[in-house]
């Protein structure tokens, strides 16, 4: 079911893509091949015998948003820029787009070119007595279906992403899981399992203590105290096809099967191995200073979680769902 959901998120997005890149397109939104007039401020002419400056292009953002037909810009146009020279004899100018003046539109155009700067050719270029100032006519580089190359550069950049992450959590991964399992053999699970038999016994009164599923909780619930929740996920899975064994009525979720999801949802976790991992893998500077603040958020969860379970599941209505022979 999940894999159908984000097949259907994807190909929605892919859709939505399309479909804004054709409305740009039949809109010429980005204005290909028609011509742009700036101004071009020059900070150094020293080298303008090769034909090469360095400078800002500026410009009103009134007359920039008029190109535009839309608002691109809510204050005057003010980018670095550079003009040079090929061996061909044409002049080229790449002009930068950082800084919150830059125009949206041409952050959009450098994403979309997987570039920092938007590049184009220049038309004319018309120089003041001094030369300190051109006024400039430019074909920005052409660009289309620019959502659609944003989509599937975002999708190779995560999915990098997520490569660089597993990696990392290999290392975290294999070391809590082969604690976990000399713990299993060890015969701590029987030792843990009576340490809180009084707790299991409040929260699962209906599950018996020798029960397999008693087991295989506390192993869960372990598990996910020290955020190995990969680790937890098959022992979950297994406590719940235990409990599902004591249900009076089959497909109706017992009360212990419901307590056991909510404790398993809020995640209370005493060490977010997974999260200090991830974190790790990213360069954070400090991993492991989530951990107060994840104890204290799945604390509250946990407590909230299991005080509403105990109070509906005393409620006559799901009293009565459990009840063998009843349809309702």
């Amino acid at each position: 079911m999940l894999n159908h959901v984000w097949m259907w998120l994807i190909a929605i997005g892919l859709i939505v893509a399309v479909a804004r890149d054709v409305n740009d397109e039949v809109r010429n939104s980005y204005r290909n091949g028609i011509p742009l007039t700036v101004q071009f401020v020059v900070k150094n002419n020293a080298s303008s015998a090769r034909g090469a400056y360095e400078g800002s292009i500026s410009s009103p953002a009134e007359s920039m948003n008029q190109f535009y037909g839309k608002t691109v810009s809510q204050s005057d146009i003010s980018q670095p820029a550079s003009i040079t020279t090929t061996p061909n004899g044409d002049q080229r100018i790449a002009i930068g787009t950082a800084g919150d003046n830059a125009p949206t539109v041409w952050k959009e155009m450098a994403k979309a070119l997987g570039k920092e700067k938007v590049e184009g050719r220049v038309r004319e270029i018309t120089f003041n007595a001094d030369h300190s100032i051109a006024t400039l006519s430019i074909d920005l580089e052409k660009v289309s279906y620019a959502k659609l190359r944003s989509v599937t550069r975002a999708a190779l950049e995560y999915a990098d992403t997520a490569i660089t992450i597993c990696l990392g959590l290999i290392g975290v991964m294999a070391l809590w899981l082969g604690v976990m399992k000399v713990a299993e053999e060890a015969g701590l699970l029987k030792v843990l399992t009576k340490l809180l038999t009084p707790v299991t016994k409040q929260l699962f009164p209906d599950v018996p203590p020798d029960h397999p599923a008693v087991g295989a909780m506390i192993m869960n619930i372990a598990a996910n105290m020290l955020g190995l929740n990969n680790a937890a996920t098959p022992l979950g899975i297994k406590a719940m096809e235990e409990l599902a064994k004591l249900s009076p009525k089959a497909g109706v979720a017992t009360n212990a099967m419901c307590t056991f999801l909510v404790i398993n949802t809020a995640g209370l976790t005493l060490i977010p191995a997974t999260a200090i991992a991830i974190r790790a893998a990213q360069g954070a500077a400090d991993p492991g200073i989530i951990i107060g603040t994840s104890i204290f958020g799945a604390g509250c969860a946990t407590i909230a979680g299991l005080i509403a379970v105990k109070v509906m599941q005393r409620l006559p209505k799901y009293k009565k769902a459990l009840e063998v022979g009843d349809d309702e």
